[in-house]
């Protein structure tokens, strides 16, 4: 695999996972292939299933360029996308055949990072898990402007209509479940948890760093403590990281190109 997860847990205020990147070359294939629109045979690998990959067209790999190259001088759209595919993949290592909406293919894309489903004992959805994913120089400062604000509000009920939309559309790609039961469970029921995903530097990555990070968690989305997952990226340079991994990315994604063969 090419991220490994330590678990960590701390007391009632959150429990997730540190990443490692233990193969970056096995990562930036991954990234492109999900850039290629291929992330169905990516999940498909991810689960164990040993699958020959797809060729690709010359315009599928320019589409797939295009995601991966920054436009203009601003590189927070292109690293943000490739930090979702990262947190989607991660999420899948994790639950293998989990029921996990792939990553979006726009990358100014509004709404929710990354949505999944949890099935109780009896088969059907008991929880829907939100993601937020932020590859962020300044994490803790993200974390208290930005994703408990969106936390606070999903707790209240905002974009209801677009949640209600998405676990919909997920779940036209499980048989088996009720649709419409397992919707009105999600909503009526308020059975939702949270998944913040977030880049941090030395300050974050210890423990006692960690409780500084996710602080107020417990307080944003009250309740019982698997309600809140957290997952961390340790990353010196975050940046020049990210442009290195893209130029991989591409450099396979041209490899892939089966136009003229």
């Amino acid at each position: 695999m090419s991220i490994s997860r330590t678990p960590f847990a701390h007391g009632q205020l959150v429990t997730g996972g540190a990443w490692i990147v233990t193969d970056e070359n096995l990562l930036a294939e991954t990234i492109a292939r999900v850039a290629l629109g291929q992330s169905r045979h990516v999940q498909k690998i991810l689960a164990g299933i040993n699958l020959s990959a797809p060729p690709s067209t010359a315009n599928t790999v320019a589409g797939a360029i295009k995601l991966l190259t920054v436009t203009g001088t601003d590189p927070w759209h292109r690293d943000g996308w490739m930090f979702q595919v990262m947190s989607w993949i991660a999420a899948n290592i994790d639950t293998p055949n989990g029921i996990i909406r792939s990553p979006h293919m726009i990358r100014a894309h509004k709404g929710f990072d990354g949505i999944q489903l949890q099935l109780d004992v009896a088969g059907e959805v008991g929880a829907v898990v939100i993601f937020e994913d932020k590859a962020t120089g300044d994490p803790r400062r993200i974390i208290n402007t930005e994703v408990w604000k969106d936390f606070r509000e999903f707790e209240q009920g905002h974009e209801e209509h677009v949640l209600t939309a998405e676990v919909s559309s997920l779940l036209q790609t499980c048989a088996g479940i009720d649709v419409d039961k397992a919707i009105e469970k999600v909503i009526w029921n308020k059975t939702r948890r949270y998944r913040v995903c977030i880049t941090v530097g030395d300050t974050h990555a210890t423990p006692a760093g960690r409780l500084r990070l996710f602080a107020d968690y417990d307080t944003v989305t009250p309740g019982a403590l698997e309600k809140r997952r957290g997952e961390t990226f340790h990353i010196a340079s975050l940046r020049n990281w990210m442009d290195a991994l893209a130029i991989k990315a591409i450099a396979f994604a041209k490899t892939t190109d089966k136009s003229n063969v």
